[in-house]
């Protein structure tokens, strides 16, 4: 058994790589050729916590994976993380655990690279400016992503504090200095959506976090960080301007995401509006961008299938380069 942690990753697997990761989990994914049964939650009302185990199994490449994830938000007052994660990798010829990973930093990569994947296929081919909101824990991937999807000029970040988004503009100028992108803090989300070629959305938040009506016409859109059907960061002005609308998973967006409940709900879209999934465009099944005045838009909320593909490439590169811990 291989043991990897978050260094052990970090060498041997880039966001490139986590990308063609996800584009694959995709195809597969929207082509059934993956069991994905649904995630197990146990509470531990105890301490106001949960445990979920997200299971799944490719035949086509005889591998296997659990990925658990503990969401215990009183951790915080223990000075450890609130959602720690760990992925079981199995060899599908054996049924044995071939590799336990830091979960924590798979889920991070393989959700930076969802929208990497999106914007490989979708955005237009001279995207420039690009804009970020949200500059949480899952920001520097998103941002990362972006960035190896298109060679950038500019990314406007947004945070409601200016100083976080400053701070998080410091920090990202010395993570990722090797991209030559200019990273420009602005106070407000409409300074950061106007111009831009390419949006990404990684907040919790309940309200729209930018105006539909300041989207430049062939801007691509991928909303990756509301999960639940009280959160809605997609302005539903958005939804209705788009030319094409995609997700990770329809039936998955459709029974979590607020994004698009609330204004299914009060009928300012329909499903009809609906494309279909990435994987479609991956595999030359569906049409992805047609011209360069399209507003595309992207929905994921994540499938275990990004964790099973992102762990197998990832341990598959760390035996061919011996890195790791055996066990």
């Amino acid at each position: 058994m291989l043991l990897l942690s978050k260094e052990d990753i970090k060498s041997v697997f880039t966001m490139k790589d986590a990308i063609v990761a996800d584009k694959e989990a995709f195809r597969i994914f929207t082509e059934k050729k993956s069991v994905v049964p649904l995630r197990t939650n146990i509470p531990a009302p105890k301490h106001e916590g949960s445990l979920l185990f997200m299971p799944g199994y490719i035949e086509d490449i005889d591998c296997a994976g659990v990925k658990i994830v503990s969401v215990f938000p009183k951790n915080v007052e223990k000075g450890i993380p609130s959602t720690p994660a760990t992925v079981l990798l199995l060899d599908g010829t054996t049924g044995e655990v071939c590799s336990i990973l830091d979960g924590t930093y798979v889920t991070q990569i393989r959700t930076g690279a969802a929208s990497g994947a999106a914007f490989d296929v979708l955005a237009r081919k001279d995207a420039k400016i690009g804009a970020l909101i949200g500059t949480g824990g899952q920001a520097e991937s998103q941002l990362e992503a972006m960035l190896a999807a298109r060679k950038l000029d500019e990314v406007r970040i947004f945070n409601r504090s200016l100083k976080k988004a400053q701070d998080f503009v410091d920090s990202m100028d010395k993570e990722l200095a090797s991209y030559d992108t200019k990273f420009v803090a602005v106070d407000n989300s409409d300074d950061a959506v106007d111009g831009a070629d390419m949006i990404i959305t990684v907040t919790t938040s309940n309200t729209p976090v930018f105006d539909g009506n300041k989207v430049k016409k062939g801007a691509t859109i991928s909303g990756v960080g509301s999960y639940q059907p009280n959160m809605q960061e997609i302005d539903p002005t958005t939804l209705t301007r788009a030319s094409k609308i995609f997700f990770d998973s329809e039936e998955a967006v459709l029974a979590e995401a607020g994004d698009f409940i609330k204004p299914l709900e009060a009928g300012i879209i329909s499903k009809s509006d609906f494309t279909g999934e990435l994987g479609s465009v991956i595999n030359g099944s569906l049409a992805g961008r047609e011209n360069d005045d399209e507003i595309i838009v992207f929905k994921s909320v994540g499938i275990s299938v990004q964790d099973v593909v992102t762990a197998k490439m990832i341990y598959d590169k760390a035996l061919e380069l011996g890195v790791g811990t055996k066990w």
